[in-house]
Protein backbone atom coordinates (compact mmCIF):
# COMPACT_ATOMS: atom_id res chain seq x y z
CA UNK A 1 0.00 0.00 0.00
CA UNK A 2 0.98 3.49 -0.20
CA UNK A 3 0.13 4.65 2.82
CA UNK A 4 1.63 2.21 5.78
CA UNK A 5 -0.56 -0.35 6.97
CA UNK A 6 -0.95 1.57 10.57
CA UNK A 7 -2.03 5.02 8.76
CA UNK A 8 -4.94 2.79 6.82
CA UNK A 9 -6.12 1.53 10.17
CA UNK A 10 -6.48 4.60 11.95
CA UNK A 11 -8.54 6.00 9.25
CA UNK A 12 -10.85 2.09 9.23
CA UNK A 13 -11.04 2.96 13.12
CA UNK A 14 -11.67 6.50 13.26
CA UNK A 15 -14.70 5.84 10.24
CA UNK A 16 -15.45 2.47 12.53
CA UNK A 17 -15.75 3.91 15.79
CA UNK A 18 -17.87 6.53 14.77
CA UNK A 19 -20.66 4.08 13.59
CA UNK A 20 -23.94 3.43 15.44
CA UNK A 21 -23.16 1.77 19.17
CA UNK A 22 -23.81 -1.92 19.32
CA UNK A 23 -23.01 -5.26 21.04
CA UNK A 24 -21.47 -6.52 18.64
CA UNK A 25 -20.46 -4.96 14.54
CA UNK A 26 -19.49 -7.04 11.73
CA UNK A 27 -17.24 -5.67 9.27
CA UNK A 28 -16.32 -6.43 5.97
CA UNK A 29 -13.31 -5.58 4.39
CA UNK A 30 -13.31 -6.46 0.97
CA UNK A 31 -11.23 -6.14 -2.50
CA UNK A 32 -9.75 -7.52 -5.28
CA UNK A 33 -6.51 -10.40 -4.78
CA UNK A 34 -3.75 -8.73 -3.38
CA UNK A 35 -5.55 -5.53 -2.51
CA UNK A 36 -3.91 -5.80 1.12
CA UNK A 37 -7.21 -7.02 3.13
CA UNK A 38 -5.70 -9.41 5.21
CA UNK A 39 -2.75 -7.01 6.66
CA UNK A 40 -5.39 -4.52 6.49
CA UNK A 41 -8.22 -6.48 8.30
CA UNK A 42 -5.16 -7.29 11.27
CA UNK A 43 -4.11 -3.69 11.39
CA UNK A 44 -7.02 -2.77 12.28
CA UNK A 45 -7.63 -4.92 14.62
CA UNK A 46 -5.24 -4.34 16.17
CA UNK A 47 -6.02 -0.76 15.85
CA UNK A 48 -9.38 -1.17 17.89
CA UNK A 49 -7.20 -2.76 20.40
CA UNK A 50 -5.26 -0.30 21.33
CA UNK A 51 -8.95 2.14 21.72
CA UNK A 52 -9.65 -0.50 24.38
CA UNK A 53 -12.39 -2.44 21.96
CA UNK A 54 -11.87 -6.12 21.57
CA UNK A 55 -11.95 -7.11 17.89
CA UNK A 56 -11.16 -10.53 15.35
CA UNK A 57 -10.15 -10.74 11.95
CA UNK A 58 -12.13 -13.88 10.27
CA UNK A 59 -10.70 -14.52 6.53
CA UNK A 60 -13.07 -15.89 4.04
CA UNK A 61 -10.39 -17.95 2.56
CA UNK A 62 -11.13 -20.56 5.74
CA UNK A 63 -13.96 -21.49 3.11
CA UNK A 64 -12.09 -22.42 0.29
CA UNK A 65 -13.89 -26.05 -0.94
CA UNK A 66 -10.95 -28.92 -1.22
CA UNK A 67 -8.66 -29.11 -3.68
CA UNK A 68 -10.06 -32.74 -3.88
CA UNK A 69 -13.30 -31.89 -4.21
CA UNK A 70 -12.41 -28.94 -6.67
CA UNK A 71 -10.28 -31.68 -9.14
CA UNK A 72 -13.88 -33.62 -9.00
CA UNK A 73 -15.42 -30.84 -10.80
CA UNK A 74 -12.75 -29.86 -13.08
CA UNK A 75 -12.30 -26.55 -11.48
CA UNK A 76 -9.53 -27.08 -9.91
CA UNK A 77 -7.51 -24.52 -11.95
CA UNK A 78 -9.82 -21.73 -10.82
CA UNK A 79 -9.48 -22.05 -7.20
CA UNK A 80 -10.08 -18.66 -5.54
CA UNK A 81 -13.21 -17.90 -7.89
CA UNK A 82 -16.49 -16.96 -6.43
CA UNK A 83 -18.05 -21.03 -7.41
CA UNK A 84 -14.45 -22.56 -5.85
CA UNK A 85 -16.03 -21.57 -1.92
CA UNK A 86 -18.59 -22.96 0.37
CA UNK A 87 -20.72 -20.24 -0.07
CA UNK A 88 -23.43 -21.87 2.09
CA UNK A 89 -21.21 -22.35 4.77
CA UNK A 90 -19.51 -19.38 5.04
CA UNK A 91 -23.50 -17.42 5.16
CA UNK A 92 -24.36 -19.73 7.94
CA UNK A 93 -21.25 -18.61 9.75
CA UNK A 94 -22.18 -15.24 9.46
CA UNK A 95 -25.98 -15.83 10.56
CA UNK A 96 -24.65 -16.57 13.75
CA UNK A 97 -22.22 -14.23 14.16
CA UNK A 98 -24.60 -11.85 13.94
CA UNK A 99 -27.35 -13.30 16.04
CA UNK A 100 -24.41 -13.78 18.86
CA UNK A 101 -26.17 -16.03 21.27
CA UNK A 102 -23.81 -18.34 20.90
CA UNK A 103 -20.35 -18.54 24.40
CA UNK A 104 -17.90 -19.43 21.04
CA UNK A 105 -18.14 -20.47 18.19
CA UNK A 106 -15.20 -22.33 15.60
CA UNK A 107 -14.43 -21.28 12.43
CA UNK A 108 -11.61 -22.53 9.78
CA UNK A 109 -8.83 -20.72 8.38
CA UNK A 110 -7.21 -21.43 5.03
CA UNK A 111 -3.34 -22.96 5.60
CA UNK A 112 -1.67 -21.20 2.55
CA UNK A 113 1.39 -23.21 2.91
CA UNK A 114 -0.31 -26.41 2.65
CA UNK A 115 -3.26 -24.94 0.35
CA UNK A 116 -5.94 -26.49 2.69
CA UNK A 117 -8.67 -25.05 4.97
CA UNK A 118 -8.29 -26.56 8.54
CA UNK A 119 -11.84 -26.76 10.50
CA UNK A 120 -12.27 -25.75 13.75
CA UNK A 121 -8.89 -23.91 13.79
CA UNK A 122 -10.02 -20.74 15.59
CA UNK A 123 -12.80 -19.70 17.64
CA UNK A 124 -15.05 -16.31 18.25
CA UNK A 125 -16.32 -15.42 21.72
CA UNK A 126 -19.62 -13.93 22.22
CA UNK A 127 -17.69 -11.53 24.11
CA UNK A 128 -15.92 -10.05 20.63
CA UNK A 129 -16.89 -6.16 19.95
CA UNK A 130 -15.67 -6.28 16.48
CA UNK A 131 -15.62 -8.87 14.09
CA UNK A 132 -13.26 -7.86 11.03
CA UNK A 133 -14.30 -10.49 7.91
CA UNK A 134 -11.99 -10.12 4.87
CA UNK A 135 -12.25 -11.60 1.67
CA UNK A 136 -12.25 -10.82 -1.86
CA UNK A 137 -16.00 -11.34 -2.65
CA UNK A 138 -17.62 -9.67 0.62
CA UNK A 139 -19.37 -7.08 -1.68
CA UNK A 140 -19.61 -9.08 -4.73
CA UNK A 141 -23.43 -8.53 -6.86
CA UNK A 142 -23.96 -12.01 -7.78
CA UNK A 143 -26.46 -14.66 -6.95
CA UNK A 144 -25.70 -15.37 -3.22
CA UNK A 145 -22.86 -13.24 -2.68
CA UNK A 146 -25.02 -10.49 -2.71
CA UNK A 147 -27.11 -11.66 0.30
CA UNK A 148 -23.84 -11.32 2.78
CA UNK A 149 -24.65 -7.13 2.34
CA UNK A 150 -27.02 -7.43 5.15
CA UNK A 151 -24.43 -8.54 7.59
CA UNK A 152 -21.70 -5.49 7.07
CA UNK A 153 -22.08 -2.55 9.36
CA UNK A 154 -20.26 -1.51 7.43
CA UNK A 155 -18.23 -2.61 4.62
CA UNK A 156 -14.72 -1.10 3.34
CA UNK A 157 -13.62 -1.45 -0.12
CA UNK A 158 -9.21 -1.73 -1.09
CA UNK A 159 -8.86 -0.51 -4.40
CA UNK A 160 -5.07 -0.23 -5.08
CA UNK A 161 -4.01 0.82 -9.11
CA UNK A 162 -4.33 -2.56 -11.32
CA UNK A 163 -0.61 -2.13 -12.23
CA UNK A 164 -0.06 -2.79 -8.39
CA UNK A 165 -2.50 -5.19 -7.93
CA UNK A 166 -0.82 -6.98 -10.98
CA UNK A 167 2.71 -6.96 -9.41
CA UNK A 168 1.61 -8.19 -6.39
CA UNK A 169 0.24 -11.29 -7.44
CA UNK A 170 2.98 -11.91 -9.53
CA UNK A 171 5.46 -11.86 -6.62
CA UNK A 172 3.22 -13.88 -4.74
CA UNK A 173 3.40 -16.96 -6.67
CA UNK A 174 7.26 -16.07 -7.65
CA UNK A 175 7.34 -16.22 -3.47
CA UNK A 176 5.42 -19.48 -3.33
CA UNK A 177 8.72 -20.87 -5.83
CA UNK A 178 7.63 -20.45 -9.13
CA UNK A 179 9.16 -19.24 -12.21
CA UNK A 180 8.63 -15.64 -13.02
CA UNK A 181 6.97 -16.99 -16.52
CA UNK A 182 4.86 -19.45 -14.09
CA UNK A 183 3.89 -16.96 -11.85
CA UNK A 184 2.64 -14.86 -14.93
CA UNK A 185 0.83 -17.84 -16.15
CA UNK A 186 -1.10 -18.55 -12.92
CA UNK A 187 -1.77 -14.83 -12.28
CA UNK A 188 -3.07 -14.13 -16.14
CA UNK A 189 -5.26 -17.18 -16.02
CA UNK A 190 -7.02 -16.61 -12.78
CA UNK A 191 -6.25 -14.28 -10.11
CA UNK A 192 -6.53 -11.34 -12.58
CA UNK A 193 -10.02 -12.75 -14.21
CA UNK A 194 -11.23 -12.91 -10.32
CA UNK A 195 -9.82 -9.29 -9.35
CA UNK A 196 -11.37 -7.74 -12.34
CA UNK A 197 -14.84 -9.55 -11.61
CA UNK A 198 -14.63 -8.34 -7.94
CA UNK A 199 -14.18 -4.82 -9.39
CA UNK A 200 -16.66 -4.51 -12.08
CA UNK A 201 -19.46 -6.05 -9.96
CA UNK A 202 -19.19 -4.50 -6.51
CA UNK A 203 -21.93 -3.28 -4.39
CA UNK A 204 -21.69 0.15 -3.01
CA UNK A 205 -19.31 0.06 -0.35
CA UNK A 206 -19.66 2.72 2.94
CA UNK A 207 -16.04 3.42 2.38
CA UNK A 208 -13.39 3.21 -0.58
CA UNK A 209 -10.16 3.01 0.15
CA UNK A 210 -8.47 3.82 -3.13
CA UNK A 211 -4.35 4.43 -3.42
CA UNK A 212 -3.51 6.57 -6.28
CA UNK A 213 -1.88 5.61 -9.21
Amino acid sequence: MSQPPEEIARQMRDHILGLPKKPRQIIAVAGPPASGKSTAARALAHALGRAGKSAAVIPMDGFHLDNAVLAARGILSRKGAPHSFDLQGFTQLLARIAENSEAEIAYPLFDRARDISIAGAATLPRSVEFVIVEGNYLLLDQDGWRDLRKFWDSAIMLMPPRAEIEARLLQRWIDHGHTPEAARARRDANDLPNAELVLANALPADWVMAEAA
